[in-house]
């Protein structure tokens, strides 16, 4: 909206306003935005959730250590959300159609989230939708964001090859050509892509939703994952280091700079309130909309398989728990003293903050390996 008023109408006028032009300008003042948005709101949202007695529901079968978090102000992913998406419409390109995506895959994510949170407080217990129908939700909306992507494809702004790390020349096309000249077999000619989509996003907006289990754990991590997808963006977007670095490039991607910094903003701005001990809990809704969110810029800007080290803690703990559940079933054994592995730590005797610390030095291990890649192909 800034970007609209105060460059494209009055820089003629007022050259000051040419800053705005300029993606560094716009992204830092994005994230300053998203930080103010979420310290200022902060405090009136905690109040307000509590006035409602929308308060955390402990699981049974958790930690003991737990059981005194019973009744923090959850949902807080409302304001993530809104912190993420006003500094958005204020200062990104609206004519960017990347930007609209981002925005309403985080939207359609955190809804789902939303619905899944307000099934716990009105049955005032710990378990919302049912696995299944969660999925099902998250299918959907996956399958909305793969379709748009189709779209611009189709158009010529977006690429459905994939990307592989260290390989310069590995770039399969994920749709099958010889069937797009017939009617009847299209379809089919979008399912390796459509299937790649479906497995980002549900295995993205997931994955933040078991990390998000210690206080400030998940944010901090979505904080470290931002910032790492925030400097990929601008890599992308810039037409000369995408062609030094090999990156893909397409017009328009790094306007997703700007959605990045909001979200590093926000992080920052939310982790304010929910570092231990935490006075509120984001929720699904602020898990599955970050998780969502992170997978889409991923998928926009050809990292898909990147993600899997600048998201290396989520894709740890979503491990962890395939691996549990997987080892049980099969002989009828643990792995872990509990899963996620945050859990199994936590059994062990170590402290909460100390897990919460070491698991984020562990993130930014992970992000600072996944940049250093743009030169290691």
């Amino acid at each position: 909206m800034l970007y609209y008023l105060l460059y494209e109408r009055l820089v003629d006028y007022v050259s000051f306003f040419n800053v705005f032009r300029y993606l560094t300008f716009r992204t830092a003042y994005a994230g300053l935005t998203a930080l103010m948005v979420s310290l200022i709101l902060g405090p009136w949202m905690i109040r307000k959730l509590r006035e409602y007695q929308i308060g955390q529901f402990i699981r049974g079968d958790g930690p003991g250590s737990h059981r005194e978090k019973a009744g923090t102000p959850t949902m807080g992913g409302l304001l993530i959300v809104a912190s993420i998406l006003v500094p958005t419409l204020l200062w990104a390109d609206l004519g960017n159609r990347f930007v609209w995506l981002a925005m309403g895959a985080t939207v359609s994510f955190g809804i789902i989230g939303f619905w899944d949170d307000y099934q716990k407080v009105i049955k005032r217990q710990s378990e919302g939708l049912t696995a299944r129908n969660k999925i099902r939700l998250q299918i959907v909306a996956a399958l909305t964001v793969g379709f748009v992507l189709l779209v611009l494809s189709a158009q010529g702004v977006f690429s459905t090859r994939m990307v592989f790390p260290f390989f310069k020349r590995l770039q399969p096309d994920l749709l099958i050509h010889s069937l797009l000249d017939s009617v009847w077999t299209t379809p089919v000619a979008f399912l390796p892509f459509l299937l790649l989509v479906v497995l980002v996003l549900v295995g993205a907006s997931n994955a933040v939703n078991l990390t998000d289990g210690l206080d400030g754990l998940a944010i901090g991590c979505v904080l470290i994952a931002s910032s790492a997808l925030t400097v990929l963006c601008y890599v992308a977007g810039h037409a000369r280091w995408a062609e030094y670095l090999d990156v893909a490039h397409f017009p328009g991607m790094g306007e997703l700079t700007v959605f990045c910094g909001a979200m590093v903003g926000a992080s920052l701005g939310f982790l304010w309130y929910n570092a231990h001990p935490a006075e509120i809990f984001m929720g699904d809704v602020g898990s599955l909309a970050l998780g969502g969110a992170i997978g889409t810029v991923a998928l926009i800007i050809k990292q898909e398989l990147l993600l899997f080290f600048v998201g290396g803690v989520f894709v740890v703990e979503a491990l962890s728990v395939i691996l549990q559940v997987g080892s049980y079933k099969l002989r009828g054994r643990r792995i872990f003293r509990m899963a996620p592995l945050h859990h199994h730590f936590e059994l062990l005797g170590w402290a909460e903050s100390k897990i919460i610390i070491r698991f984020w030095i562990a993130a930014l291990v992970f992000a600072l390996f996944a940049l250093t890649t743009l030169k290691l192909r």
